[in-house]
Order: C-alpha cells, then sequence, then structure tokens
C-alpha cells in the first residue's frame, strides 16, 4: 500500500505556511504540460514564456498580428494549426498581405495543443495578463484578484451550463436510438414520429436565425428596436436590481438595453448560433459580469436561478404568430417568472383591414394568366392559398379596420394560436375589394407606456403586412358592411405555420403561412 504520511519537516513547512499573514500576492507559477515552440523545437513550461521565446528569437510578434488582421479567438485557432501543419517560419507570416490561415479547415483540431488554452481574446486588453512573462511567472501586481475571481465565476459557469448542454444531448441520442431501435424491429409499439418532424422543424427555424442577414434587418428596424429600448430605458426603475429573463436573446440587444438599465442579471437564452457571436458583442460592450448568454432551447434549459423578475422578449412573427416563438414566450413564463413579476410586452392584438390594390393584384395573380406567352392559369389556386407579406400603401386602404383578438400575454395560454373571430368593415369609398390585410400592434404597460403598430397607416416595419388576395375581386359601394369572420389555426405538418380561413358572405377562401 502507498505511504500517505507527511514527514515531520514537511508538516512544519506547511504549518508555517498556513500562517504566514500575507495580503497580496507578488506571483503566481504555472505548471502544466511543456509548450513547444511553434518554430523550432525547444519546450517551455508556460505559453507566456513560449510567446516571449518567439518574439526575441523569431520575431513573431502576436498583438501586432492581432492588431493588424483584427484576430478574434477563432482567428487565433486557426493561426496556430496553419503554423504547424504547413511548418512555416515567423517571415512567411508577417510577409503576407492578408491572413494565410482564413480557411475554415484550419478550425478542425490535430494533436494536443497547448497554445490553444492561451487566453487569446485578453492579449493586449487593460486590465489583462501581461503580453510576455519571465521566468514562467505573471506579477500579480499587474493582475486585479477581483478580476481573477470574476474569471473563474464566469467559467464555472459556463462549464455548469455546458454540463447540462451535454446531458440534454444525451437525452436527444437515447431518444433517437429508441426510434431507430423501433423502427428495426419492426415494433407495433406507437413512434414518436411527430416529435422527431417537431425536432426537425425547430432545427430548421432556429438554423435560419444563425445567418447575420436577418439580425441586421431586425437591428435597422428602428420602429421595433427604439420602441424596445424606450420601454426599457424610460422604465429604469421596473428594471433596477432585478433578475431579467431574455427569451430568444438574438445578438443580445434586449439584454444590453436591460443591463444598462440597472437589472441586478440578465440571462440571455438562444437556440441559434449567433448567440455565440452575442457573447462577444456582451464582451465587447463590457456586460459580461452583468449578462450571462445560453445557447438552448428555453424549454430546455436549467437557469441559475429558479426564478425571474422580468421576462423581455421579441417574439412576434408575421401576422403577429406566425414562427410560434409565443408557445416558447409562454413556457417561460409559466416556468421562470416569479408571482408578481411582469413580461415585456404584456398585451397585443391582431387587426384585419379592406384594401384596394389593382396593381399588386395584376403583379401577383394575373401575372399566371400569361407567362412570356404560355397560360399557367392552374398555378392561380395554388398561389391564392398563400399568405403575402408586403408592405400596403395607405392610400390603398379601402374600409375601416376591426380588431380581431386581444392578447394579454401576462395570462394567455398556447391555444391562443387557435381563434375565431367575427368582422365588420365598413367601406370607405367606391371600388373594388382586392383583398384582406392583417397587421398587430404592441403595448408596453408601463409608467412610462410605449407601443407600436405594424399598420400600413403607421412607419414601415420589417414585419410589414400579411395580405390575403381574394380569388375575384368584389365590387363595392361607399357605405356598404363587409360582414364575415376569420379562423385561424395551427397547421398540422408544420406547428410554427398557419392556417388562415377568412369568410365574407357566401365566400370561403382558404390561406396558409408556412
Amino acid at each position: 500500500m502507498e505511504d500517505l504520511s507527511i514527514d515531520a519537516s514537511t508538516s512544519s513547512t506547511l504549518q508555517c505556511d498556513e500562517n504566514e499573514e500575507s495580503d497580496e500576492w507578488d506571483e503566481m507559477e504555472t505548471t502544466g504540460e511543456q509548450t513547444v515552440c511553434l518554430f523550432c523545437p525547444l519546450q517551455f513550461l508556460t505559453i507566456a514564456v513560449a510567446l516571449d521565446h518567439c518574439r526575441t528569437e523569431h520575431n513573431f510578434d502576436l498583438l501586432e498580428l492581432k492588431t493588424r488582421f483584427g484576430m478574434d479567438y477563432y482567428s487565433y485557432i486557426k493561426l496556430i494549426n496553419y503554423i504547424r501543419r504547413n511548418k512555416c517560419s515567423s517571415n512567411e507570416i508577417f510577409e503576407a498581405s492578408s491572413a494565410l490561415w482564413e480557411h475554415d479547415s484550419y478550425l478542425k483540431p490535430g494533436e494536443m495543443e497547448t497554445w490553444l488554452m492561451y487566453d487569446f481574446d485578453d492579449l493586449g486588453t487593460a486590465p489583462s495578463t501581461p503580453h510576455y512573462a519571465i521566468d514562467g511567472k505573471t506579477p500579480l501586481s499587474n493582475i486585479s484578484y477581483a478580476d481573477l475571481q470574476r474569471k473563474i465565476n464566469h467559467l464555472e459557469n459556463e462549464l455548469r451550463h455546458k454540463c447540462l448542454l451535454l446531458k440534454n444531448t444525451q437525452k436527444d441520442i437515447e431518444q433517437m436510438k429508441e426510434v431507430t431501435r423501433t423502427i428495426i424491429e419492426g415494433s407495433d409499439n406507437e413512434l414518436p414520429i411527430p416529435t422527431t418532424c417537431s425536432l426537425r422543424a425547430d432545427s430548421d427555424y432556429f438554423q435560419s436565425y444563425s445567418h447575420f442577414g436577418i439580425h441586421h434587418e431586425m437591428l435597422n428596424d428602428k420602429v421595433r428596436t427604439e420602441s424596445y429600448r424606450d420601454a426599457i430605458m424610460q422604465n429604469t426603475d421596473t428594471f433596477k436590481n432585478k433578475l431579467v429573463l431574455d427569451v430568444g436573446c438574438g445578438t443580445g440587444i434586449l439584454s444590453m438595453f436591460a443591463a444598462k438599465a440597472g437589472a441586478k442579471m440578465v440571462y440571455g437564452i438562444d437556440q441559434s448560433e449567433v448567440v455565440y457571436k452575442a457573447m462577444d458583442v456582451i464582451r465587447e460592450n463590457n456586460f459580461q459580469d452583468k449578462i450571462h448568454l445560453i445557447r438552448d432551447q428555453i424549454e430546455k434549459v436549467s437557469l441559475p436561478v429558479e426564478v425571474v423578475d422580468v421576462i423581455i422578449s421579441e417574439w412576434m412573427g408575421y401576422f403577429l404568430l406566425f414562427e410560434g416563438m409565443l408557445d416558447s414566450f409562454i413556457y417561460a413564463r409559466n416556468k421562470f417568472l416569479a408571482p408578481n413579476g411582469i413580461v415585456l410586452p404584456n398585451r397585443c392584438n391582431i387587426s384585419l383591414v379592406g384594401v384596394s390594390d389593382l396593381d399588386s393584384y395584376k403583379k401577383y395573380i394575373h401575372f399566371w394568366d400569361d407567362v412570356y406567352g404560355f397560360s399557367m392559369k392552374c398555378m392561380k389556386d395554388e398561389v391564392l392559398t398563400e399568405a403575402f407579406v408586403d408592405t400596403v400603401p395607405e392610400a390603398n386602404l379601402i374600409t375601416t379596420s376591426c380588431v380581431l383578438i386581444d392578447i394579454d400575454l401576462q395570462k394567455c395560454d398556447q391555444n391562443t394560436c387557435n381563434f375565431t373571430s367575427k368582422f365588420n368593415l365598413e367601406v370607405m369609398e367606391n371600388g373594388c375589394l382586392t383583398g384582406l390585410v392583417g397587421y398587430f400592434d404592441i403595448f408596453f404597460d408601463l409608467p412610462n407606456a410605449v407601443m407600436f403598430s405594424t399598420s400600413p397607416k403607421e412607419k414601415k416595419t420589417h414585419w410589414q403586412q400579411t395580405v390575403f388576395y381574394l380569388k375575384e375581386v368584389l365590387d363595392v359601394k361607399k357605405g356598404d358592411i363587409l360582414a364575415g369572420s376569420l379562423s385561424c389555426s395551427r397547421l398540422k405538418n408544420n406547428l410554427r405555420g398557419l392556417s388562415i380561413v377568412v369568410t365574407i358572405g357566401k365566400h370561403k377562401y382558404r390561406y396558409h403561412m408556412d
């Protein structure tokens, strides 16, 4: 058996160390795997010393490269892998007019590489670990102990959430194994196909939000973004020292508004890969101590806290309900919101108005009558079942508007998407009705109230309006009342899509948003 006893001299040393009083550390020893120079066989105890060697002996200045090419941590990974694979010299790197390592193939990990443990993001920042060190020792006089502690806490939180993600992934793998096993064995057991289809649809949906173009479009929508900003920044008492949950945080803009308004901590959740860049955005704006971002589905995530005081979310889709994000918002509200907590926005509605727009009708519907000399009229029936997202000029509105449904977001449930509402639209002038237009309004009922509308009468938003074209245009006269109903329900094959049925008198029209 191994002897675990401690001799007297060692014991005495330990006691001496324990009794020694020291308010500050003078230096920190770093140990671990040997770090091999990037350009020669020499090995060093730390990356810091190896960096100093590369700079003095090989003229390889990593900080200069970072500044010249605007490198981030991913670029640093590519650089290290490029040097290792191509065994190039420092001169080749610095004489190049562009980054030679930009190809994504250099992100693929190779053998265990200690260089990849270096905290590249902190290189050249202040306060930060010194650029270079001597004899493997980093003076703690240049490092704030509080900063180190915060970093440790941040890394512990990240590790905890990565463990949760791994656990959820393992569950998904086991579920898929069970489905596959049942199929192969030809079991009579009922297969969970709807769940599988839903997972695939969710994957496609969240992947679409990984593209930066869609976030540029949303951030560039001033009506949307400035309304959220005003609702938060003009009601700082609502956020001061509060725990906030941002559902579908995207680039983190709402999380940063909340942190700036004085929130104690903001938890941002998003399933798409854009959350990784959002983490960079948070650090770039020095909110890393106030905002914690997690990549996960809200239905699966475990938060570091049991409840939050405020939930903010920009969940709205075309015709308000398309995309099905309202369900995630409701789930988050039911699971994480404190009993006296609030949701923002807290109220919304959907409205309908009649439109007369023969030019657009010809563009989208009559187009199929003659396509380069060929008749494609058979296409029109299918085209007419699609709801069009378009910007409707106010001048083309021909009726009054009518609110179809009011939604209290503090109380609504997941059946909200399924509703039937009657409407009465008064015709304001003689003309022909080419379609009906749906739009929505959003309300933040706070001490300093804020609202915005996607109505054709208001400033354009990226949601625009939803147009339901009629199969045949209807002649109408001023004073006529268009009485009818609109039914909305989820599509069976895509729970994020909608089925819309409009009835006007004896005419019934069916549409889908898919």
